[in-house]
């Protein structure tokens, strides 16, 4: 049936867009004084709807835009020392002109128009791209901060993940450069240009996740240096602080870019919960309670070489130092079999996290060919260590030792890959690329049990080896683009406790990942986009170990390393209307993540870990609608969700459709103060297995720039102290319902100084390791 409605929709939609006529547009661009223009980009924008038509640079002087549709166009051209160009163009035939640039005499006036001219949120085919530079998000301390402020997209309570509604744990780039949370957490907000949501990512992207969080940073230009410092306090239940130093130094053809973070942070997190096992004729609640002292120091360097025009050599090195001393008090609750205990669980917990990520790559352009080829290794390393001194306080008697936890985590991933991309005169252009993997994870446990004198000591280690093979072949044919993909992953995973002479996980797998991406051009102002993709979702390293946190003697959070991908199937179709837009999407995903109870009556526990569910539907309408009126834009985005979440082993309830409803606005006052208005919820959510509350929350903030260089902004985040989440949930025969408080209200002044100047960077950098978002 799925193939017959893709058969009969390509169909109808290329005899629309055979129909239609495409024209070329050639530019040829000189000084006002016959200078050379050998550097500079351009950018045609739909006359009507001001959305980015195409984006091409000036090579000797030139510029040529290929397959365009009749109608009018503005044409925006930027070139370093010259003023920039903004025209009109109608095109209903191939055009030819010849354009004349003129020197900058007032740079600093130019940079101003620049700015007012730029929108914060544009909107394309339902993919949402933010411009952070000059806006009022820059003043946000972190990035991981940043991202929960835009549309869609959910942090976890302990913001070592994050999700975007109807589409799950996404992919993140930074640069068309794969990476993870801890690469995220390494970057600064200052050296952010643009976040993009990408809700259909193209076959370039790895089969990893259905959704693409797109970072472009901001590069300068010319020989120079520019540094940035950066001050945020911040008050929420305790006071925190985040101090920041970006530098960026160039001179010919070498860059070099260092940051150094200091942030002294206050963490707070509580967490609740009733049981019942009625079959064992228990009852239990629960509520826990976090204080933290964490100290971070966040270090990044990097060195680029312009080896000529088409080649460089890149070598980046990043890093996170992170030490936690944080003291949890549970009380908790047990009725069993009638006998009654009121517990008072203390956990001095003392833990390093530390990460390490390198890599050098190499680009190189084979002329002949007309072909470019990348090379790059990477090495990365997560260390984590945990020590616990546990007493329990049994119907307020006494405090006694009860457990000594001591727990080892570190994995280290190697990786090395390769591209090839070939382009063809007729727009078409071919892709093919390898990857080899190489991932070691090892766990020490020990724990030294005061009551029953029974000790545990368990070394386990996990190997995974992936090697992955794509070829992608995109173009265009009259109004239709067209891309066609495909990616074969196999996949050798094995793990063993040291003691053992038997392996305890034992697998091997190839999976194979099409994808299918159709955009048909109506005419300028409406666009059809059609899309069918396989992804996979792959268990993070950190849930390979045996680290497990002790919550009271009845209860622990655990990992499971049993845990199988995620395998999904995803329909899509997008119709664009100038800057609105309305998605259709049907997604179907076999073993899907969730968390979940099992009682152990031997040991008399309850163990709480991600399991594999058997299965996961939904179906979403969202609707993207931007607004600009004078002084005042908005971005409102509304997605109505049904989703059903299946395993046989729990109570499956009806599902109903639910809201999640985002609107911004940003208001430009006088005297340059900028005013931003943030709201965003969910109605009641019922998913089949879970059932979890209603949110509404609001943001707010303030900001100014004095004397050019100097930034101040005055935050106010969930002013209502609404985020925190219910879930109720009922599986292996225990009745969960679950609260999790989170200390996302907050007050916080950022100021920011920025001096020196610095142009014209080439630095760039790719990630070639493909898996570096499931070190956690």
């Amino acid at each position: 049936m799925l193939k017959n409605y893709y058969s009969f929709s390509l169909f109808f939609f290329c005899l629309i867009g055979f129909s239609q006529n495409s024209f070329t547009l050639k530019i040829e661009l000189i000084g006002s004084k016959n200078e050379i223009i050998n550097e500079g980009n351009a950018y045609l924008f739909d006359s009507e709807t001001n959305q980015i038509i195409k984006t091409e640079s000036i090579v000797d002087g030139q510029l040529f835009f290929a397959s365009l549709n009749e109608g009018n166009y503005n044409l925006q051209i930027n070139c370093e020392e010259f003023e920039d160009i903004d025209q009109k163009i109608t095109l209903n035939q191939n055009l030819d002109l010849k354009l004349v640039l003129s020197k900058i005499s007032f740079t600093e006036l130019n940079e101003i128009v620049l700015k007012r001219k730029k929108k914060t949120f544009t909107n394309l085919n339902g993919n949402i791209k933010v411009d952070i530079t000059n806006t009022i998000f820059k003043a946000i301390p972190n990035p991981v901060d940043l991202l929960s402020k835009l549309p869609g997209i959910q942090i976890s309570g302990d913001k070592e993940s994050l999700s975007i509604v109807g589409k799950g744990n996404p992919l993140i780039y930074i640069d068309n450069q794969k990476v993870g949370m801890n690469d995220l957490n390494a970057l600064s907000v200052e050296d952010i240009k643009t976040i993009e949501i990408i809700k259909n990512p193209s076959s370039k992207y790895e089969a990893e996740g259905k959704a693409v969080i797109l970072i472009i940073r901001r590069l300068s230009k010319k020989d120079g240096f520019e540094t940035n410092i950066s001050e945020v306090a911040s008050l929420k239940k305790r006071f925190n602080n985040y101090l920041g130093i970006h530098s960026s130094f160039k001179k010919n053809k070498t860059e070099v870019k260092t940051n150094f973070n200091y942030n002294q942070l206050n963490p707070w997190e509580s967490i609740g919960n009733n049981f019942e096992i009625p079959n064992n004729n228990i009852t239990s609640n629960f509520i826990a309670e976090s204080y933290s002292k964490r100290r971070q120091f966040i270090l990044g360097g990097g060195l680029y070489h312009q080896i000529n025009e088409d080649d460089y050599l890149s070598f980046n090195l990043s890093g996170k130092i992170q030490k936690d001393n944080g003291k949890n008090t549970t009380n908790s609750f047990i009725d069993q079999n009638n006998v009654q205990n009121n517990i008072e669980t203390w956990n001095d917990n003392d833990e390093d996290r530390n990460f390490l990520n390198s890599f050098v790559n190499y680009n190189k352009k084979i002329k002949r060919l007309d072909a470019k080829l990348f090379t790059g290794f990477q090495y990365s390393n997560f260390y984590q260590k945990s020590n616990s001194v546990i007493q329990n306080n049994y119907d307020t008697t006494q405090f006694d030792l009860t457990q000594n936890r001591n727990q080892k985590f570190n994995v280290n991933v190697f990786s090395g890959r390769t591209d090839l991309e070939k382009s063809f005169k007729n727009e078409m252009k071919w892709e093919i690329g390898a990857l080899y993997l190489l991932a070691d994870a090892n766990t020490n446990f020990e724990v030294l049990d005061f009551i029953s004198n029974n000790n545990e000591s368990t070394n386990y280690n996990f190997k995974e080896k992936n090697i992955a093979g794509y070829t992608q072949l995109s173009g265009k044919i009259k109004k239709i683009d067209y891309l066609f993909g495909l990616r074969t992953e196999n996949t050798n995973i094995k793990g063993k406790y040291k003691i053992d002479d038997f392996l305890l996980i034992d697998k091997n797998y190839t999976n194979f990942f099409p994808k299918i991406q159709l955009d048909i051009s109506i005419d300028s102002t409406k666009t059809i986009s059609l899309n069918y993709a396989k992804s996979i979702s792959r268990p993070n390293y950190s849930s390979t170990s045996q680290i497990s946190i002790y919550t009271n003697p009845f209860l622990v959070f655990s990992r499971n390393i049993n845990l199988n991908p995620t395998i999904t199937d995803e329909v899509s179709g997008t119709f664009q209307y100038k800057d609105k837009s309305l998605k259709l999407n049907f997604f179907r995903s076999k073993d899907p993540v969730y968390f979940a109870f099992l009682y152990d009556p031997s040991i008399n526990l309850i163990a709480f870990n991600a399991i594999n569910y058997n299965k996961e539907s939904g179906v979403n309408l969202e609707f993207t609608l931007p607004f600009k009126h004078d002084f005042w834009s908005s971005t409102n985005s509304f997605n109505f969700i049904l989703n059903k979440i299946e395993d046989k082993s729990a109570v499956f309830d009806a599902s109903k459709p639910y809201l999640y409803y985002y609107s911004n606005h940003i208001f430009e006052l006088p005297k340059e103060f900028d005013f931003s208005v943030t709201g965003w919820g969910f109605t009641e959510r019922k998913e089949g297995v879970f059932k979890r509350n209603s949110l509404f929350i609001m943001d707010l903030a303030l900001s100014k720039t004095l004397f050019k260089n100097f930034d101040c902004t005055l935050s106010f985040n969930d002013v209502f102290r609404n985020l925190n989440f219910n879930e109720n949930f009922t599986i292996n025969d225990i009745a969960s319902k679950g609260i999790y408080y989170t200390d996302t209200r907050e007050m916080s002044l950022s100021i920011r100084y920025k001096f020196g100047k610095i142009k014209d960077s080439n630095y760039q950098e790719r990630d070639i390791d493909e898996n570096s978002n499931r070190i956690k």
